[in-house]
Formats: C-alpha cells, structure tokens, sequence
C-alpha cells in the first residue's frame, strides 16, 4: 500500500509491504538510489516482508519523480548531497508518516539503502534518530557536517573497486565510526565495482557493474545482520 505524505511542499509516498495478519513488525526503511523510488526498491520492500518485517520503500525526490539518465540522476541528487540537514529532515518526515501504521512497531526501526540511498541511511543514524541498525548497500561514506552519534548498529556493503568511495574515503569512514564508538562492521568484496546489487548496472566507464556473487552475499549479510537485533 502506499501512504502519501508532504515535505516543505514536495508530495512524497511510502511504499509499505507487510503481512497483513503479523502485527505490529520490525520496520525496515528503504532509501533508493539516485535514479529515484523505482521497482528496484520496492521488489526490495515485498523481498522484507517475506523475512517478517514491514518493509518501507521511502520517496526522496516527489511522486513518480525518476531520472533517466546519469546526468539527470545526478541533478536530483545534487540538492541532497548539498544540504544534508535537508536530506536529514526529509527522511524524518518519511519515518512520521509511516510510524502509525497499524503494521509498524514504532520502537523497532531499521534502515537500509543503496547508492545515493546508502548515504541516506548512514546519514540517519548518525543524526541520532532511534533506529536499531542501518545497512548500506555500495553507499556513499562522507561525513554530513553535522555531529556522528548513531544509537544502532552499522553495516557497510562495499565494492572494494568501487570508483565513487576511493580507499582514503573509506578509511575517514571507518575513523568516524570508531570515534563514534558506533557498533560498526564493513564487508569488502573484491573484484566489486558501485551498484554490485542492480542487474541493470552495466556501465564499466561510469564503474556501476552487477555481481551475482556480490549480490548474494550483501543481502544475506544484511539478513543476518538484522536477524541478530530482532532474533527474527
């Protein structure tokens, strides 16, 4: 189902997948990548639900708003990347429109991202917000400019090759989360490039390429890594 809602004047929706007859469930938050809420997302919040949680595929740029192509894609994102207390306060704004749900446990919240949405979920918990754990699938890893004090766990999925997060990126990351005292881990995969979890990333020049392997074992690292906070 879907639940529209409003963001300094920006009409959003939130996809939720959940079993109808579970209860009130863990909820996992779902941020895309930079093309926009596409099918990807939301197979990913349907895929949640079959593991026993509500899953939420959030919208971070309007209604039906998608990129078609890197460089539109960029342009949507600019903004974010720009002002990351904005991106902050949209994906807050998400997180209220979806916590009085009869499906959703509001103490149980969770986040998972990919790319662009990577960042997303990173960026929330470092902002404090009272999530248990968030997962970022090939994310984005610079700091927001504004103070790390995650209260959950941190998993990062990460391309080892992946151009757009260069090895001194990482490095500042993993200083940031120790500094944090954050409950962190980040599992790099060799010979892995950006977008290793998109079957349609097949642009070596931009460094977006799919693996299956990779694929596979980011989402059953991410399975178990929630399965350990809510002994699903």
């Amino acid at each position: 189902m879907e639940i529209e809602y409003n963001h300094e004047g920006t009409v959003l929706g939130a996809y939720l997948a959940h079993d109808p007859l579970a209860g009130r469930r863990p909820t996992i938050l779902i941020f895309h990548a930079w093309r926009g809420r596409d099918d990807f997302v939301i197979e990913k919040a349907k895929w949640l639900s079959s593991l026993g949680y509500v899953g939420v595929a959030l919208d971070m740029y309007g209604k039906g708003v998608l990129g078609s192509s890197p460089e539109e894609n960029g342009k949507l994102m600019e903004p974010f990347i720009k002002d990351r207390k904005f991106l902050l306060s949209r994906m807050e704004a998400g997180m209220e429109a979806v916590k009085d749900h009869p499906a959703v446990d509001p103490s149980q919240f969770g986040a998972i991202g990919f790319c662009f949405g990577g960042l997303c979920a990173l960026d929330f918990a470092r902002s404090g917000a009272d999530l248990k754990g968030v997962v970022s699938f090939h994310g984005l890893l610079t700091r927001p400019g504004y103070p790390t004090q995650p209260k959950g766990k941190i998993l990062v999925l990460h391309g080892y090759e992946d151009p757009m997060v260069p090895p001194d990126q990482l490095k500042d990351f993993q200083e940031e989360m120790t500094q944090s005292g954050a409950d962190w881990q980040v599992h790099c995969y060799g010979k892995t490039l950006h977008a290793f979890t998109n079957p349609s990333a097949n642009d070596p020049k931009l460094g977006t390429v799919y693996s299956a392997i990779a694929e596979k074992r980011s989402l059953q690292a991410m399975a178990n890594f929630f399965s350990e906070i809510y002994q699903a």
